[in-house]
C-alpha cells in the first residue's frame, strides 16, 4: 500500500496498487491513484476540508473498476449526500463528454443538442437551478440571459473528477437549488514524475450527409515534477473537429381556444384561427373543451461542424512540507456552424377542413385549408458562433502548524459568446412559389406530414425572393472571486472550517434584429432559377416510424444563402437599408437589446466538524451556516421617449426621440437591488456497522434569478389610451429562489465498489418568479398625455417573487461486482414528485418548472487486464421544457417525449503503452419528439443518428 501526503502533511490518502498488474501498468496505476486521490481533495477548494481527508481507505486501483471504487470512497465517507465521478486512468474519463458521464448519476439527466449532452438537470431542477465550479471556483456562463452552463464547451480527456453535491454545505459557493457541480483537473505534484499520454480518434457520425464521414479527434496529457518533486507541471491539450445532421418536422405554434371561439364575424365569437362551425368540421371540439389549431407545418434540413479546443495548464511549487502554491489556467474555444434548407406550408385560417381527437383536450388529427394561402415558402441559412472560456486562478495552501490549515484562492475567469462568419448568429433568406392550392397537415403521427396540392409541376422559374431574418447576439460574463478560509483541529475528533469570499459577477448580453418582411416577394419569376438546386427529402426522416408516408410533400429547392444574397442586391432588390451592409441582408452590429448587470456578493461560512459516539455507533456531525449578501446593479438600453399624439378618439402613440440625423435616440436605465441570506446546514453520518451507513441532512440553498428577470430595462408599448399605457420592466430587487432540504438515506456497502442504497429527499422552494402589475406615473414625466394635461399612467409589468411549491422524491442505486469474474452491473433510478406540472385542460397563465421528470439508468460492464466493455442505457421520463405559441391565441406547453439511449464503450489493452477503443453512442438511432397540450400534438420530431469513436491511446 502506498499512502500519499496531501495538504501540507495534514492528511495522508492510502490508495493500493494491484499486485496482478505489470510493473508498467502497476506503475500507471500508481500514478493515477495519485492523481484521482489528490484530484478528489484538489487545492483550490475549500471541499479539500470535507470528510474524506481524515478517512483511511484502500483502492485496487485497476481501470473502470477502479473508478468505481474511488467514487464510491468518496460516497461513503462524505456526510452528506455526494455523488462523483472520476478518470479510468490519465486522460481516459468514463465517457468523452462530462453530460454524458453525469447522467449515470443517480438522479441526473441531461438536455441533449444535436444528439449531444449538453445541459443537466439534477432531481427535477433544471439547468438554470445547478451551480458549476472548476477546482471549486464558480465558473461564468455565455448564455446572457440565464445561468445555466454547457458541458460541451469541455473535452473530458482533461478532466481527473467529477462531483455533485445534491446537499448544501456552508464552505461550497451559493447558487444551486438543484446541485453544485465541481469539476476537477489534474495536478502534478499530486503524482510526482514524468508522464505523457496522446490519444487519437476518428470520429463518425451517421446523421451528416455533407460533411466529412470521418473528423478527428486529437488529445495530449504531460505531467512531469523537478527539484526533488517541489516544482511541477501540467498541460492538457485536446482538439475535436465534428460534423452532423439534424432533420426536423416542426408543427409552427399551436393557437389554443376554448371550444366556444369560432370564426362567426357576426355573432361576436369569432377568434382569429379559430374553428368554423360547419359541415367540413368532423368532430369539431366540443364548447366545454380546448382546442388547438397549427400555423404552419415544416422541415429544415440542417448539418453542423463544430471545431472545439481546450487548454489547461497547472504549476506547482511546494518550498516546503508546508507551503504549497498552484498557478493554473484554462481555457476553451467552440467554433460553431449551421447550413440548412428548409421548407413549409402557412395556415391562414380560412376554407378550413379538420377532423379533431375527442376532448377536453382537442387536438387536429387533420387540418386542411383551400385556398386560403398560396406560397410555398422554402429558405436557407447560414450562421454560426463562437464561445471561449478563460480562467486563471492562484491558490496558496499553508500548513501552519499542526493545528491549524490556511488557504488563499483567487481566480479571474470570463465566458464570452459571439458570431462566427458574416451572417450573424442565426440568418434565413426565404423564396417561394405562389402555387399552393390545397394545403393538408396530418397530425396523428410520430411526424408531422405535410401534403400540398400545387397548380403545377414545382418548377424554378416559379421561384420568387421574399423575406429575410438576420440576428445577432452577444454575450460575456466575468467573475472576479477572492477567498481565504482555513480550518483549526481542536482534537482528533472537533475541528472548524472558516472563511472569507468576494466575488464580482458581470454579465452583459446583446441582441439585434433586421429582418425584411417582404413575403410577398421581392424580385421577378426566373431571376433566381439559376441559383436553384432541386432536392428531395423523401429518406431524411427514415428513423421515424411514419417517415415514408408517401403523402409528404419531399421534393423542394436547395441553394446557398450568400449567392442568394448577392443575387437580390445586384437586383436591387432589398428594399431597406437595415444591417452593417445597408441592404437588410445581413445583421447588425448596433444592438438594440443590450443588458448590463453587476452582483457583487460577500459571503462568510463557520461550520464545526464533530466525531462522536452514540453508544456502539460512530456518528459523524457537519454544521454550518453561511452569511451571504448581494447587491445588484443593472442597466438596460431602452428607447427614449419625446412625446405623445394623438391618432383616433380613444387612442394615441408614444412618440421615440430623434438625434440630428432622424436616428431613434435610446439610453440606458438603471435599477438596483440586494439581498442578504443567513444559510444553516447540518449533516448527520451514522456508521451503524461496518457496511451500513446512514445519512440525516437539513440545508437552505439558493439559486439568483435569470438576467432577463433582473434587468434594468423598461419599455412601453408605444399605443396609449385614455385611461393610460402599459409597459414591461425587469426587476433587479427580486429575491433569490431560496429551497428548505431534507434528505434521508441508507447505504450499504458489500465491497470495493459495491453498494445499494436508497434515499428521499424533500425541497420546499420558495420566492419563484412570476409577474404582476403596478401602477406608476413618473416613469416619463415628460409624456404629457393630450387628454389630461398630466404625465401619462402606465401599468408596469414586472417579475416579482409570488410562487412556493414543494418537490420531493426517491434515489435508488445499487452496484454490484460479481466477484474475479470481471463482470458488473449498475442500476439506478429516480423518482420526482410535485405540484408545478402543468394542466393541460386550463388556459390560465401556470407557472411549471422545467426538467421535472423520472429518470434510470443500466449499466453492464466487463474488464480484465486486457479488454473491457461497458453498454449503457438512459432513460428520462416525459417532462416540460418551456411555453411556445402566439401572442394572439393562447400559448401552451412544449414537452418532450420520454427517451432512452444506448451506448457502448469497448476498450482493448495491446501493451503496455497502447490502447484501441471504439465508442458508440445512441446506437439504436433514437428519435427526439416534443408535444403540446396532448401527445397527439406534435411540436417537432427530430432525427440525429449515431456517433462512433474509433481511437488509440499511447502512454509515454
Amino acid at each position: 500500500m502506498t499512502s500519499y501526503v496531501l495538504n501540507g502533511g495534514k492528511t495522508k490518502l492510502a490508495c493500493a496498487v494491484s499486485s496482478a498488474l505489470s510493473p508498467v501498468s502497476a506503475s500507471r496505476s500508481a500514478m493515477l491513484g495519485m492523481l484521482v486521490c489528490g484530484a478528489m481533495i484538489a487545492p483550490g477548494t475549500t471541499f479539500a476540508q470535507s470528510d474524506e481527508l481524515e478517512t483511511l481507505e484502500e483502492i485496487v486501483v485497476t481501470g473502470y473498476r477502479s473508478s468505481l471504487a474511488r467514487a464510491t470512497d468518496l460516497k461513503r465517507n462524505a456526510s452528506g449526500v455526494v455523488d462523483a465521478i472520476s478518470a479510468e486512468d490519465i486522460g481516459v474519463f468514463p465517457d468523452t463528454n462530462l453530460a454524458e458521464s453525469l447522467q449515470r448519476i443517480t438522479g441526473v439527466s441531461i438536455d441533449r443538442s444535436r444528439g449531444e449532452g449538453s445541459q443537466v438537470t439534477v432531481r427535477g431542477f433544471g439547468p438554470e437551478f445547478n451551480l458549476v465550479t472548476l477546482n471549486g471556483r464558480q465558473m461564468p456562463t455565455h448564455n446572457g440571459d440565464n445561468r445555466s452552463f454547457d458541458f460541451a464547451d469541455l473535452a473530458s480527456e482533461g478532466i481527473a473528477g467529477v462531483q455533485v453535491y445534491k446537499t448544501g454545505v456552508a464552505d461550497v459557493p451559493t447558487g444551486g437549488i438543484g446541485s453544485t457541480i465541481n469539476i476537477q483537473t489534474a495536478r502534478p505534484l499530486d503524482a510526482p514524475g514524468m508522464k505523457s499520454v496522446v490519444s487519437l480518434k476518428a470520429v463518425h457520425d451517421t446523421s451528416t450527409t455533407k460533411g466529412d464521414d470521418l473528423t478527428p479527434e486529437v488529445s495530449g496529457i504531460y505531467s512531469n515534477t523537478f527539484a526533488d518533486d517541489t516544482i511541477g507541471i501540467a498541460i492538457a491539450g485536446s482538439y475535436q473537429k465534428r460534423d452532423n445532421g439534424v432533420n426536423t418536422g416542426t408543427v409552427g405554434d399551436y393557437n389554443n381556444f376554448p371550444g366556444t371561439a369560432d370564426q362567426d364575424w357576426a355573432a361576436g365569437t369569432a377568434a382569429w384561427g379559430g374553428l368554423p362551425r360547419d359541415e367540413n368540421q368532423i368532430n369539431r371540439p366540443a364548447d366545454s373543451d380546448i382546442y388547438a389549431v397549427p400555423q404552419s407545418v415544416g422541415y429544415e434540413i440542417a448539418e453542423f461542424s463544430r471545431e472545439r479546443i481546450n487548454g489547461q495548464l497547472a504549476l506547482q511549487w511546494r518550498p516546503n512540507d508546508s507551503v504549497t502554491t498552484t498557478l493554473d489556467y484554462f481555457y476553451s474555444e467552440v467554433d460553431f456552424e449551421r447550413t440548412f434548407n428548409n421548407y413549409s406550408g402557412w395556415f391562414n385560417f380560412a376554407g378550413v377542413q379538420s377532423t379533431y381527437s375527442d376532448g377536453p383536450v382537442a387536438s387536429p388529427l387533420i387540418y386542411t385549408e383551400v385556398n386560403s394561402a398560396t406560397d410555398f415558402a422554402m429558405a436557407a441559412g447560414r450562421d454560426g458562433t463562437r464561445t471561449e472560456n478563460n480562467s486563471l486562478g492562484l491558490n496558496v495552501e499553508w500548513q501552519v502548524n499542526d493545528k491549524l490549515a490556511l488557504e488563499f484562492d483567487f481566480h479571474s475567469s470570463e465566458a464570452e459568446r459571439g458570431a462566427s462568419g458574416n451572417n450573424g448568429t442565426a440568418s434565413q433568406l426565404a423564396i417561394a412559389s405562389f402555387t399552393r392550392q390545397r394545403t393538408t397537415a396530418y397530425l396523428n403521427g410520430e411526424l408531422p406530414i405535410l401534403e400540398l396540392d400545387l397548380t403545377g409541376p414545382l418548377s424554378a422559374d416559379d421561384m420568387i425572393v421574399t423575406g429575410s431574418v438576420f440576428d445577432n447576439e452577444a454575450a460575456k460574463m466575468e467573475i472576479q472571486q477572492l477567498s481565504a478560509g482555513g480550518a483549526y483541529e481542536f482534537t482528533d475528533t472537533t475541528s472548524i472550517d472558516f472563511g472569507v469570499q468576494l466575488t464580482e459577477v458581470d454579465n452583459r448580453s446583446q441582441f439585434s434584429n433586421v429582418q425584411r418582411d417582404t413575403w410577398g416577394g421581392t424580385t421577378q419569376a426566373g431571376d433566381i432559377a439559376d441559383l436553384l438546386t432541386p432536392a428531395s427529402a423523401a429518406d431524411a426522416f427514415d428513423q421515424l416510424s411514419n417517415g415514408n408516408d408517401s403523402r409528404r410533400q419531399t421534393q423542394f429547392f436547395v441553394f446557398d444563402i450568400d449567392a442568394l444574397i448577392a443575387r437580390t442586391e445586384a437586383l436591387g432588390a432589398t428594399q431597406s437599408t437595415g444591417g452593417d451592409c445597408g441592404t437588410g441582408l445581413c445583421p447588425s452590429s448596433n444592438f438594440t437589446t443590450d443588458r448590463i448587470t453587476e452582483e457583487d456578493s460577500s459571503a462568510a461560512y463557520i461550520q464545526v466538524n464533530l466525531d462522536r459516539q452514540l453508544g456502539d455507533i460512530p456518528v459523524r456531525i457537519k454544521a454550518g451556516l453561511r452569511y451571504e449578501e448581494t447587491d445588484v446593479v443593472s442597466q438596460a438600453l431602452v428607447p427614449v421617449y419625446a412625446s405623445v399624439v394623438q391618432q383616433s378618439d380613444n387612442e394615441f402613440s408614444a412618440i421615440q426621440a430623434v438625434d440630428a440625423n432622424g436616428a431613434v435616440v435610446q439610453d440606458f436605465t438603471r435599477l438596483t437591488g440586494e439581498y442578504d441570506f443567513i444559510l444553516p446546514n447540518l449533516d448527520i453520518r451514522f456508521d451503524l456497522t461496518d457496511n451500513v451507513v446512514a445519512r440525516a441532512s437539513y440545508s437552505e440553498t439558493i439559486t439568483r434569478p435569470s438576467f432577463v428577470d433582473i434587468q434594468g430595462g423598461l419599455t412601453i408599448n408605444s399605443l396609449i389610451r385614455v385611461s393610460g399605457g402599459n409597459g414591461n420592466s425587469g426587476n433587479p430587487d427580486l429575491d433569490p429562489l431560496e429551497s428548505k432540504n431534507i434528505d434521508l438515506s441508507l447505504e450499504y456497502y458489500f465491497g470495493g465498489s459495491d453498494y445499494a442504497s436508497v434515499g428521499y429527499f424533500n425541497k420546499d422552494v420558495k420566492n419563484f418568479i412570476g409577474t404582476a402589475i403596478f401602477q406608476d406615473q413618473v416613469l416619463f414625466p415628460g409624456l404629457i398625455h393630450p387628454a389630461t394635461g398630466a404625465p401619462v399612467t402606465f401599468d408596469v409589468t414586472a417579475p416579482v417573487n409570488n410562487e412556493d411549491s414543494s418537490i420531493d422524491g426517491w434515489e435508488i442505486a445499487v452496484q454490484k461486482t460479481f466477484g474475479d469474474s470481471g463482470f458488473g452491473v449498475i442500476a439506478n433510478a429516480t423518482i420526482v414528485n410535485g405540484d408545478l406540472e402543468y394542466e393541460p385542460t386550463s388556459l390560465d397563465t401556470q407557472f411549471v418548472l422545467p426538467g421535472l421528470s423520472d429518470s434510470a439508468n443500466l449499466i453492464g460492464f466487463y474488464e480484465n487486464d486486457r479488454f473491457q466493455a461497458r453498454l449503457m442505457y438512459n432513460w428520462r421520463d416525459d417532462f416540460f421544457n418551456g411555453i411556445a405559441g402566439s401572442a394572439a391565441a393562447t400559448p401552451g406547453p412544449v414537452n418532450v417525449s420520454s427517451f432512452g439511449q444506448w451506448d457502448v464503450n469497448i476498450r482493448y489493452v495491446v501493451s503496455d503503452n497502447l490502447t484501441v477503443f471504439l465508442e458508440g453512442l445512441n446506437i439504436t438511432e433514437e428519435t427526439v419528439r416534443t408535444y403540446g397540450r396532448d401527445e397527439l400534438q406534435v411540436i417537432q420530431a427530430l432525427q440525429t443518428g449515431a456517433r462512433y469513436n474509433l481511437g488509440v491511446r499511447y502512454e509515454f
